[in-house]
């Protein structure tokens, strides 16, 4: 942390966050409400802005030791559904996120906030060379599956075969789109979240969620 804001009505409900950054060094600026605002780009803003670090990391570092679970996003333009399967990653046990191609800055504050706090409990990685991503991956051992609605294949069969249970880099599309066909044709499988109701399809955060955890389930069963 460089340098924290705070406004006074925060200063006074979060005395020990100002005590502690005082202690170590950081200098702390009051503000008031309408700045914070404009420092936090949110309609409600909690009166607490700080200035920090990037959080991301090299993808070789992102990827090192032995890797079971990893989501990878891919062209993915709307923060916040890259900071909900951020948070969705992290609830799964997911030992990284990697932002690759033309995806969001995941320090993005709609992504930082989606997130609640789960950008700074696993490694995230970027780089805007897809295949530089999905190279990384294979070499990390895992097995490159894209989450794709047309997939002939499905979770359940999946299930049913063992292949969940390998070390896994679940590779999400934009909600709009989807994943390119060129990602597609370097993957190792394609599969699609069964729907058993009416809904036409599910959104991505949801889609990941169910994936992940798919994933998650069968690498601990």
């Amino acid at each position: 942390m460089h340098e924290l804001f705070v406004t006074q009505a925060a200063a006074a409900r979060n005395p020990e966050l100002v005590d502690r950054a005082v202690h170590a060094g950081v200098p702390v600026n009051e503000v008031t409400e309408k700045a914070a605002a404009g420092l936090s780009e949110t309609v409600s803003p909690q009166g607490v802005v700080a200035s920090c670090d990037p959080l991301d990391v090299p993808l070789a570092d992102a990827l090192a030791g032995t890797p079971r679970l990893v989501a990878v996003l891919v062209g993915v333009a709307d923060p916040g559904n890259a900071g909900t399967v951020t948070r969705v990653a992290d609830a799964a046990g997911a030992d990284a996120v990697l932002f690759a191609g033309d995806t969001v800055d995941p320090h993005n504050g709609k992504c930082v906030r989606a997130s609640t706090g789960s950008v700074f409990h696993l490694p995230l990685a970027r780089s805007r060379e897809i295949d530089e991503v999905l190279a990384a991956c294979r070499a990390a051992g895992l097995r490159l599956v894209g989450a794709d609605g047309y997939a002939e294949a499905d979770l359940d069969t999946a299930a049913l075969r063992g292949d969940l249970a390998e070390p896994t880099a679940w590779v999400f599309g934009s909600e709009a789109h989807g994943l390119p066909d060129a990602v597609l044709a370097e993957l190792d499988t394609a599969l699609r979240v069964p729907i058993y109701g009416g809904a036409e399809s599910l959104n991505l955060a949801t889609a990941a969620a169910v994936c992940l955890y798919a994933t998650a389930r069968a690498q601990r069963a």
